[in-house]
C-alpha cells in the first residue's frame, strides 16, 4: 500500500512524502517539486510524519482498502 502527501520542511520548503508499506517493510521517501527524483529520508520520520501515516492508514481500514492486521503492523513499527 502506498501513501503520499505534501508538507513543508523546517526551512519552509514544500516537498512530497511517499511511504510504501510492503510486507514487513516501511520505506519513506521525499522529493522537492515534480522534476526531482525520490530520495530516502535522511533522518528518521518525525512524530508528525508517523501521525500523518497512521491517520491515512486508519481512514482506509473501514473502507477495506487496508486490513486491520496491516494497520496494527504500522502501529507496532512506530518508535516509542
Amino acid at each position: 500500500m502506498e501513501f503520499g502527501w505534501w508538507q513543508k520542511d523546517d526551512e519552509g520548503k514544500k516537498h512530497q512524502v511517499f511511504v510504501e508499506v510492503f510486507g514487513k517493510n516501511i520505506t519513506w521517501h521525499k522529493k522537492y517539486g515534480h522534476n526531482s527524483s525520490w530520495e530516502p529520508f535522511a533522518q528518521p520520520p518525525t512524530d508528525a510524519d508517523w501521525d500523518k501515516l497512521i491517520g491515512e492508514a486508519q481512514r482506509r481500514v473501514p473502507r477495506r482498502l487496508f486490513s486491520q492486521k496491516q494497520f496494527e503492523f504500522i502501529l507496532s513499527q512506530r518508535p516509542k
